[in-house]
Order: C-alpha cells, then structure tokens, then sequence
C-alpha cells in the first residue's frame, strides 16, 4: 500500500472540446422572442429547483453541460441520472464533469452511464487508486495530498447554451428536500440570455482542463447495465416531484417562468482552473474570493451575508470591519453548532464570533428546528432537521450574489468557485424577501453581547448563554476542535 501511495498521477493531454453554439430549437426561438435579453429566476426551495432542472434537461435538443462537487445516486441523483439518458437517447451531447471527493463506490453506475454514444463523463483532479473506504483511499494516495486537497467545488447546468443554472446544490436528496432526517436550505439562480454564453465559456475551461480525467481511464471497474437500469427506475415512483409533460405543456411552463422573471446585469466570476499542478503555489484559486472582497468594499448601506461555513479569514474581517466604519450594516447568516454538518468548521468560525460582534456586523445562526423549516422541504417536517448550505451576498438595495462560494479559507484559497455578482434592483428586492425568514428570531439565533460584555444566543422563545448544542459531549468536541491549528483546511 505505501508503495503504491508513493507514485502521482499525472494530467492528460486532450484535444479541446466546445459546447456548440446557442441551438436554434423552436422552443428557445420562442422564449427569446417573447423577452430580450438576460432574465433571472430565483430558485429557492428544493422541490422546485428539482422540477426546473429536470424540465430543462426534458428542453435540451442539442446539448447539456453539468458540473458539480457532488452526486449521490439516491432518489435526486437517479432522478437526474435518468433524465440525463434520456437526453442522450434521443441524441443530445453531454458532458459530465464532477469533482472526485464524494464518488465513493460509485464507479460501476458512473462508468455505465459513460459508456453511453452521447455521453462524455470526466472526473476532476481524480484519486488515482479508486476505493469504496475513504481511509483507504486517502492511504493510497498518500504522497499526492497536496493536489488532491484542492477541489473543484462549481455547480452549474448549461442546456443547449440558452439556459443555465448556478449557486449551491450538489446533487443529492438533502440539497433538494428530500431527506428523510436532515435538509438544507439552499439557493440557485436559472439565467437566460447572453451571459449563459459566459457560463459554458468556464465550463469549457474545466473541461479541457488537463486536471479533468476520462472516467474510463481510471475506474478498473468492469460497467453494468444493470446497475445503472437500477439507478434508472425512479420515474413512475416520483411523479410528485416531476411530472412529465408534453412539448405544448413544457412550453407554457417555459412561458410562465421567463415572464415572471426579473431583468438585470450579470458578471460571472470564477476561479481559473490550474494549468499545471492544483498544488503550487503559482495556482491559487482566490479570483472568486478577491471579487467578493470587492462587493464588501463598494457596499454603501448593507450587506446581507448567507453563508453555510462562516471562517473569516483577515482579509475578511478586514472587508466586515471596514464596511461597518463606513456606516455600513452587516448581517450574517451561517451555520450554529447543531445545524452545521461540519464541527470542525463550527469550531474553527467560534473563534471568530467575539471579532466578528466587536466589529460591529449582526451574526445569526440557523435553528435545526426552524418554524418555518417546511419551506425548503417537504412534509412531514416534524422529525426533520433543517441546515444551512446557501451562498449568497445581498448587496445594498440593487446586487445580488448568488454561487459556490462559502466564506472560508478552503472556499477563498483552497477550492475552486463561480457564482453570479447580478445589478438588479428586483432580483435584490426578491432575494432579500426570500432569506428574510432565515434571519426571523423564530428561525435562527441571533448573537448579542449581554451587559457583561459575554455572548448570549437569543431566540423567540428562550436566551442561552452557551451554544445551543446537542450534547455536553458536541461541547466538549467543539472545544477541543478549536484549538487545533486546521483553520486554514477548512
């Protein structure tokens, strides 16, 4: 094992491939005709957001392009998974590219799936000794730590170059609802228009990366059909969350999203794709995180900052400091210690909380129980947790940003991002009215300083003058995680 750990996989070299120009299909010609321009659609809550990503891979004629950090094959993955063969059966081009953290075990469906005619499937900055275990994974690949460390955190859908859609989902049931135990809230924008031309640009330069791996030549796994028909039969077991429509219907769906949209300016950021090896220090991915310092410092009343893993690195809490001097407010939403599915994140981020009051910003922290937690997931809610995994600045009263990025050292140093910065007063006036119940007081803790000078978190219904954790035990842990030297990995 450490002998196979001690040699490195190296990039490979591919001729470039393109997504193709904007089809012509009816469908778009028609949308395009009914509204000019660029538009954007909020997508909010998960059972919708599923609904329009399945409707616009049922659109595509020509083309989808899907990257993301994660894709579980559960009712969510299958879902897509399904929709995405029967684009390719009746002749769309795909290609899929994913990052390698979470394809564990995956191998067999997702080599099947590549072995479609219209389907190209490549891993991003992939292990290069496959396993179902992750110790044994990250055992034999020891000596490539530092490249694997980096990871392509992007998610974004083009189809047919005419509509996209960025933010934070992963592919997976508890981004979209589904879960049966524990949800997230999350956020998406779909586009249309010629910014889409500039989200399949960036996808084009992951793709014809040299980092970005044919999952064929890697995987020894032997594919079978029968895996990924399995994978496949989820459709008439869900007609709840999708229901197939004919062209006529999909139209009219089309119709009504487009022209309930709102009309804006969009600039897409994202971090470049390494030329040579992820780990240099020549290739840092901060293109993404410079830009969201830029938004803080050209604010000029307030800034609503959502943000699932809060880990304020000091030209961060520069930004925050400096916006609040100016006389800007600053209202932040994340994770608290029950609701964050990462402890070591929350361990880390306490030790900014005090910094954070004494710089004047207003920190909240998303409640497991949220009374109002049956928007983002579907019912029964009463034994279901809600989590925070949204990524999105409201800036002022006339921008919004929307994308991957979380506001943590991995996120601004470490992975790689994108996200929309859109200049639209009525996308901001929706966007704020969408998280405001987030930061209500019966939905999330807000942190105050008592008359002590000590934090207190304070709710509708009760004040606690410790974190509102699970167990004296998730205390403990949380303390002991906060004094390791691991802020600057997470």
């Amino acid at each position: 094992m450490l002998a196979a750990a001690c040699s490195s996989l190296q990039p490979v070299d591919l001729p470039p491939e393109y997504t193709p120009a904007p089809t012509t299909a009816a469908l778009w010609t028609t949308l395009s005709e009914q509204r000019q321009g660029e538009w954007y659609a909020l997508l909010n809550d998960g059972p919708t957001a599923l609904d329009w990503r399945l409707r616009a891979i049922d659109s595509a004629t020509e083309s989808i392009d899907l990257q993301t950090f994660l894709w579980s094959i559960d009712t969510v993955g299958a879902m897509v998974l399904d929709h995405l063969v029967a684009a390719a059966e009746r002749g769309v081009e795909i290609k899929l590219l994913v990052d390698d953290s979470f394809l564990l075990g995956e191998d067999d469906i997702l080599l099947e799936l590549a072995h479609h005619p219209n389907i190209e499937y490549r891993i991003y900055n992939p292990y290069k000794r496959r396993s179902d275990s992750v110790a044994t994974r990250q055992a034999l690949n020891l000596a490539e730590f530092h490249r694997l460390d980096h990871r392509m955190h992007n998610k974004a859908m083009i189809v047919d170059n005419r509509v996209a859609i960025v933010g934070g989902r992963n592919l997976a049931d508890e981004y979209f609802g589904l879960h049966a135990v524990a949800n997230f809230r999350d956020m998406e924008v779909m586009v249309g228009g010629p910014i889409v031309l500039d989200v399949s640009a960036e996808f084009d330069n992951y793709w014809n990366d040299r980092w970005a791996v044919p999952i064929e030549s890697l995987s020894h796994v032997r594919h079978m059909a029968a895996d990924l028909d399995a994978a496949r039969a989820v459709r008439a077991a869900n007609v709840h969350l999708h229901a197939e429509q004919s062209d006529a219907e999909r139209l009219q769906a089309w119709r009504e999203l487009v022209g309930n949209a709102v009309d804006g300016e969009a600039t897409l950021f994202a971090d470049r794709p390494p030329e040579e090896n992820p780990a240099e220090a020549g290739e840092a991915p901060v293109q993404v995180a410079h830009a969201l310092m830029t938004m803080l410092d050209d604010a000029r009343e307030e800034v609503l900052i959502v943000s699932a893993y809060l880990i304020p690195t000091p030209e961060l809490e520069g930004a925050v400091q400096r916006a609040v001097e100016r006389g800007v407010r600053i209202r932040m939403l994340t994770n608290s210690i029950r609701s964050n599915n990462h402890l070591t994140a929350h361990s880390a981020y306490r030790n900014h909380i005090r910094t954070l009051l004494d710089n004047g910003a207003e920190l909240h922290e998303v409640r497991i129980d949220a009374d109002d937690r049956d928007i983002y997931m579907l019912s029964p809610i009463e034994e279901k947790k809600l989590a925070l995994h949204a990524k999105a600045l409201v800036i002022d009263n006339d921008k919004v940003f929307i994308g991957s990025a979380n506001l943590d050292p991995r996120s601004l140093r470490i992975n790689t991002e994108m996200g929309f910065l859109i200049e639209s007063e009525a996308l901001n006036a929706e966007v704020r009215k969408a998280v405001s119940p987030d930061f209500s007081n019966t939905n999330s803790w807000q942190l105050q300083l008592d008359e002590q000078g000590q934090v207190v978190w304070v709710s509708h219904d009760v004040t606690l003058t410790e974190q509102p954790a699970a167990s004296v035990l998730q205390r403990i842990e949380d303390w002991f995680f906060s004094h390791l030297p691991i802020e600057g990995e997470l």
